[in-house]
């Protein structure tokens, strides 16, 4: 109770924010939806991974930013679907509604998912059959981060961070009066309609947003006819708005409200989600180049699982406070850009109803603290680093029904060095060391859930797993030929994860037998060491480059391998390598492309999984824009999966029985003034 006051209390006096510098790249609702002919995207202003602004090829492992047009044209009910097309990045693929990204064959507690730099505070992370509460629709950007800057953001970053940046509370004055953005597509293998819409409007020292959204996807259709139960409805909006003075220092407050009724694959039920969330960012310019930043959140969560006759067959629910302060300091001696900060978070889970058994109310609490900071060793060598503390505990029930509460300190570390060898050429370097606290479900579950169909117990004595990792990068951007690539390596120390028995088990009495007699998967979470290797990169090149339009030819690749240690076996739900390219014409009023990819089958799959064959995906995109005067209206027609192949998700648990959407059209219209 403390606690809650505690935290109630600083966000009302701090009206928490974002990192200050961070967002000079916010930009208009509309000025920025069409980028001039040929511009260059790989090299944009990114705010996840530092807290001071700074160009993507700036930091020594890549980070990946996608924008709207992309996003919009990625079409799909999740975050996933956005970052379809960024190397070393998948999905859970569980269901339309519910596919959590995957990073580097890492999902859930190793991947942290924020909503302009604070938590998106739901369950996905308790289930895959569970979604995320921030539609890809509302999103004006989202950025991928690994290296030193996801310490910034905790311990459930090993595999990286996703950043959903949508600006609705405003981080500067709109340099309009009023702007907006409406967007409307439809698709042919869901019979989808989808809308929304954003607005931006200054008024005096007032910075005020509006957004909102609708999408109506009825089961879609796959090679091998209609999946039942695929549907994904959600519908939200969010008003916000900031108030700015002297030197630049806002407050601003804004408040978001998402609901999404989606299907479960394969089952019968399907699942109401709504969460209602409260953020507070601000900013304060406290002289010379001293400046405080702080974000926070409050969000209440509930999902009703809810079966074929209408009845609630359990809610989960969840309550998040998230308050993140950060101290922007400046250049101090030969460090530069440092800052310090600190993150305080209070969860509360519970469920009631037939999974309720599944796993008992839990109470997560975590304090921490951080430091970042640049060294520049002369004109072409410079340093990064990062290091944090934190203390987490987590109180729940596990299986032996004595209740629990278990404490764990992680404390991580980061260092990377970016060389410029040459103008064209950089090479980047990151070795890091990060703890990270077992989560709730991983030391509590104690029975089934009926979703993914499994029967999971949890471990109170799991230790804290730590995860060493070193990356090299390369970037070459010759002003034609432009590449990034990474080669990493990751050894775990007691890596945890959920290790299927090749039992299954009757929910009811909780008995288990060999074989499938019963429904649920036996899963229990256990411990070992892990090592994770892999390479993804990807390359552009201007094959023909005018005053009116670039001609490019892209490629794209990523694999990773995950075994056990002491040849143990294969880590379970690893996605397969791909491999892909293609061609894109942007224009100033025409662009047109297509891409070809190769999904390799998954043969190294985990005990008593199985495996997947390999497929091809086939996109294309043609893109008109009838008005010279006013680029902002588009008209567009997407193909997605043009070739109908049976595509199956080597990381969902359901891979045997969910088949992935089959070919696709979709009619956008973008307007934006």
């Amino acid at each position: 109770m403390r606690n809650t006051l505690f935290t109630g209390a600083a966000l009302a006096a701090l009206a928490p924010s974002l990192a200050f510098a961070q967002h000079a790249d916010a930009s208009d609702t509309a000025t920025k939806a069409q980028a001039a002919p040929g511009t260059p995207t790989h090299n944009e202003i990114v705010v996840t991974a530092s807290p001071y602004a700074m160009q993507q090829d700036s930091t020594p492992a890549i980070v990946a930013k996608v924008d709207r047009s992309d996003i919009i044209d990625n079409g799909g009910a999740s975050i996933a679907s956005s970052l379809a097309q960024v190397p070393g990045v998948s999905a859970t693929g569980f269901a339309a509604g519910a596919s959590r990204p995957i990073i580097r064959g890492m999902d859930a507690n190793r991947v942290r998912i924020l909503e302009d730099g604070t938590s998106a505070s739901d369950v996905s992370d308790i289930g895959p059959d569970h979604g995320v509460p921030i539609d890809p629709l509302a999103a004006r950007s989202i950025e991928v981060v690994r290296g030193a800057g996801t310490l910034r953001y905790g311990s459930q970053a090993i595999g990286g961070v996703i950043n959903v940046l949508n600006d609705r509370v405003p981080m500067r004055l709109p340099g309009k009066p009023l702007s907006f953005e409406l967007n409307g597509d439809y698709d042919t293998v869901s019979d989808a309609p989808e809308t929304s819409a954003l607005v931006d409007a200054s008024l005096g020292a007032f910075a005020l947003h509006a957004d909102g959204f609708y999408r109506h996807a009825d089961d879609y259709d796959t090679p091998l006819g209609k999946l039942d139960n695929s549907f994904a409805h959600a519908h939200g909006g969010s008003l916000g708005g900031s108030y700015f003075f002297g030197g630049g220092s806002h407050v601003g407050l804004g408040v978001t409200q998402y609901d999404s009724t989606y299907g479960i694959p394969a089952e019968d039920s399907h699942i109401d989600m709504k969460q209602t969330k409260l953020m507070s960012r601000s900013a304060f310019d406290l002289g010379g180049d001293l400046k405080l930043t702080l974000d926070g959140s409050y969000a209440n969560y509930k999902h009703s699982e809810i079966e074929s006759d209408g009845t609630v067959a359990t809610t989960f629910r969840n309550k998040e406070w998230d308050i993140h302060p950060e101290l922007l300091l400046g250049d101090i001696g030969p460090l530069a850009n440092v800052a310090i900060g600190g993150e305080y978070v209070h969860r509360r889970f519970s469920a009631v109803g037939e999974d309720a058994s599944y796993l008992y109310p839990t109470l997560t609490e975590s304090e921490a603290g951080y430091v970042f900071t640049d060294l520049p060793l002369n004109d072409t060598l410079k340093l990064q680093a990062s290091g944090r503390i934190e203390h987490v505990s987590v109180e729940g029930t596990p299986a032996s029904d004595v209740f629990t509460k278990a404490d764990f300190t992680p404390v991580s570390g980061a260092i990377g060095a970016l060389w410029t060898a040459a103008p064209a050429l950089k090479l980047g370097l990151t070795f890091s060391s990060t703890g990270r606290a077992p989560a709730q479900t991983e030391l509590f579950a104690r029975g089934g859930h009926d979703g993914p169909n499994t029967f999971e117990t949890g471990d109170p004595a799991l230790k804290l797993e730590r995860a060493n990792s070193l990356e090299a990068s390369l970037r070459f951007n010759s002003g034609r030929l432009h590449f990034d690539g990474s080669l990493y390596s990751t050894w775990f120390h007691n890596y945890i994860y959920g290790d299927l028995t090749g039992r299954t088990c009757d929910d009811e009495t909780g008995t288990c037998v060999m074989g499938d007699a019963n429904e649920l998967k036996e899963l229990f979470y256990r411990q070992q060491n892990a090592h994770f290797r892999g390479l993804e990169g990807e390359a552009f090149f201007d094959v023909v480059k005018t005053d009116s339009g670039t001609f490019q030819f892209h490629v794209l690749g990523d694999y990773v391998r995950a075994t056990f240690g002491h040849g143990a076996g294969n880590v379970p739900r690893i996605p397969p390598y791909r491999i892909g390219g293609g061609l894109k014409w942007k224009g100033d009023r025409l662009d047109a492309g297509m891409d070809l990819s190769y999904f390799g089958k998954q043969d190294k799959f985990g005990a008593y999984d199985t495996p997947t064959p390999s497929y091809y995906n086939l996109n294309a995109k043609i893109a008109w824009r009838p008005f010279k005067q006013n680029p902002g209206l588009e008209f567009a027609v997407v193909g997605q999966n043009l070739t109908d192949d049976v595509q199956r998700d080597a990381a969902a648990l359901n891979r045997d029985e969910v088949i992935m959407p089959g070919r696709n059209v979709r009619f956008v219209v973008r307007m934006a003034m």
